[in-house]
């Protein structure tokens, strides 16, 4: 399964990169290809690309705050699973269990 995530806090520091790390441990640990687009303090890390999220089994925002770009995703919102930070941070397989 291929697996594109979005990841962003309120602050854009700690919970955007912990939210990042947990989704792609989970991944990893199920055999899953994973790519985490973070969007923090420092504005867009690791830009999710046209083809990765065409690509993808499953797409996690796990955001507090809006989106940048968020139109990239209108043609895959069947593929998208909502969620939080703290909630994938605390659980990751979460981001498997709701889909």
């Amino acid at each position: 399964m291929k697996v594109v995530a979005i990841t962003s806090c309120a602050t854009g520091i700690a919970h955007t990169y912990m939210a990042a790390e947990a989704i792609q441990k989970v991944c990893k640990a199920n055999g899953h290809k994973c790519k985490v687009e973070k969007q923090g303090a420092l504005g867009i890390e690791d830009e999710l690309k046209a083809k990765d999220i065409e690509e993808a089994d499953l797409i996690v925002f796990a955001n507090d705050v809006g989106l940048i770009n968020p139109e990239r995703f209108e043609p895959y919102k069947e593929k998208v699973l909502q969620t939080k930070p703290h909630d994938v941070i605390k659980n990751p397989d979460l981001i498997f269990e709701k889909k």
